[in-house]
């Protein structure tokens, strides 16, 4: 019963978001261009920028692992710094998967540095970044992170109304959301994420 109160109350919040058209038509314009994305972990946000202007800001949530450092494929932690969006793929068992070039040459020197990673991995890393690819996910940091839909189980998670962290490190907003994203974001997109 508590359960079910929750997400009563999660459905009823989330009836006050506007759709992407609704918010350019706020906005006074047509299309969104030069579009960057600004990834706030403290505030549990995605903001969508059309050049300098403020488009959207979309709910969303992290890794299970609260840290600010990445170190491997399996510490659940999301990472901080500058990235874009290097696949797209919408046929995702999270609806649809906006990759990240997540590691990129800045975290893979480092990895190095620390000795995380060794200087195979790290060549490895930095010659996929020089060549505008997703990083291979054979390195001890991996690769699969991204932002991405909440697949099957949206219609509880998207009406939570807490933010309940459960991804392996990568970025969840609802269905709806990422099908929004995925209409405007391209490869080579950047994307800032921040705490």
């Amino acid at each position: 019963m508590f359960f079910a109160g929750v997400v009563l109350y999660g459905v009823i919040l989330n009836l006050k978001e506007v759709s992407l058209r609704e918010a350019l038509l706020e906005k006074g314009i047509t299309e969104v261009k030069d579009v960057r994305l600004i990834v706030d972990r403290k505030n549990y946000r995605i903001e969508l920028y059309s050049g300098k202007l403020l488009i959207k800001t979309y709910k969303a949530v992290f890794g299970k692992n609260a840290g600010t450092l990445k170190i491997s494929a399996e510490d659940n932690v999301t990472p901080i710094g500058n990235y874009k969006i290097c696949a797209v793929d919408s046929n995702s068992k999270y609806h649809k998967f906006l990759h990240l070039n997540y590691p990129n040459e800045q975290d893979a020197a480092e990895a190095l540095k620390q000795s995380y990673i060794n200087n195979d991995e790290f060549n490895a890393i930095v010659l996929a970044d020089n060549k505008d690819e997703c990083p291979p996910e054979e390195t001890k940091l991996g690769s699969a992170l991204g932002i991405h839909g909440i697949g099957t189980y949206d219609a509880i998670f998207k009406n939570l109304p807490f933010s309940f962290n459960w991804t392996n490190g990568s970025i969840a907003v609802s269905n709806e959301n990422i099908d929004e994203l995925f209409s405007i974001v391209k490869i080579g997109t950047p994307v800032k994420i921040t705490y």
